[in-house]
């Protein structure tokens, strides 16, 4: 639900994980739990589901739907639903976010389909996201991708070409570089002042959060949602102290989901994370990702108990 007031989409967004079973079967119940734990936080607008963390990539259309119906029916009344749309054709892609409409969502981001890594026509990428915007007919939020993913990152220009599109409302920014976040951010006021720009690299939040944010859109937040938020709020306090405080639980806890290779086992992390606090049944991922070996998941215990998250 988009709350009616001046600025409704700023806040705190938690990118949901998909909780499966040991077959790699939705678990719904533990879904509509899980989705309801993170968006129960003080200081939380929405959540966004089929992101990355959601292991979009993974899940048939079918799994996709039912994940953004299941998180309308948990918490669809009091927070803002996001669904990711990430398919490589157009036309593809339109089905997913007519699909995302007519279950319920409120919002859709559009990602970079994989095969731009090594495929940058503007043309084409205006084109996709028109194509997508003009089917569903929902506010729109942008991706950003990080510097390390080649040309599925899009240069400032660009990215301030398709803020300027009639019905995108944010940009969920994963540089996860400050200078390039800066770039981003000073591109997309100058060319499209309402847009909302989104600091979304977990390891850099605090310095992004400095520079300027009206949000985040982060999976990061599946963990710990309430030190997000409290980050977001010290930093608008100008109370630097305490920011430090909560950037220090952050920062190691990124660092060993997202900053370590291989990072394709970021997801994996976040639910082997879960799993050891009891907050899901099953780590288990969608095929060919995971399981992790042991001695991962000993040094996501390690993080964990070095954060005060968990007991020794």
């Amino acid at each position: 639900m988009i709350p009616a007031h001046a600025n409704p989409w700023d806040g705190i967004y938690p990118s949901t994980i998909v909780p499966m079973t040991d077959e790699g079967v939705l678990d719904e119940a533990a879904i509509a739990r899980h989705t309801a734990d993170v968006a129960a936080s003080d200081g939380i607008v929405g959540v966004l589901c089929n992101g990355h963390a959601g292991e979009n990539v993974y899940l048939t259309r079918a799994e996709k739907r039912r994940v953004i119906e299941l998180t309308v029916s948990t918490v669809g009344q009091r927070r803002i639903i996001v669904c990711g749309i990430n398919a490589e054709a157009t036309d593809e892609a339109i089905l997913h976010a007519e699909d995302a409409r007519d279950a319920g969502a409120d919002a859709l981001m559009v990602f970079a389909p994989n095969g731009w890594a090594t495929f940058h026509d503007p043309a084409a990428i205006m084109a996709h996201h028109e194509a997508v915007i003009g089917a569903a007919g929902l506010p729109v939020f942008l991706f950003q991708g990080s510097v390390n993913a080649g040309r599925t990152a899009f240069p400032p220009s660009l990215l301030a070409a398709l803020a300027r599109l009639p019905g995108v409302v944010g940009v969920k920014e994963g540089s996860w570089e400050t200078a390039a976040y800066e770039a981003s951010r000073r591109a997309v006021a100058e060319a499209a002042p309402h847009v909302r720009m989104m600091a979304s690299g977990d390891e850099h939040l605090f310095t992004c959060y400095v520079l300027g944010s009206e949000g985040s859109l982060v999976s990061l937040a599946d963990i710990i949602p309430e030190t997000i938020v409290a980050l977001d709020r010290a930093v608008r306090a100008s109370d630097l102290v305490a920011a430090r405080r909560h950037h220090a639980i952050i920062y190691p806890l990124a660092r060993a989901i997202y900053g370590t290779a291989p990072g394709g086992w970021a997801t994996a992390r976040i639910k082997a994370c879960l799993a050891l606090l009891g907050r899901i049944p099953s780590a288990t991922t969608k095929r060919p990702i995971g399981p992790l070996p042991g001695a991962e998941v000993e040094r996501l215990r390690e993080v964990l108990v070095a954060t005060g998250l968990l007991r020794a």
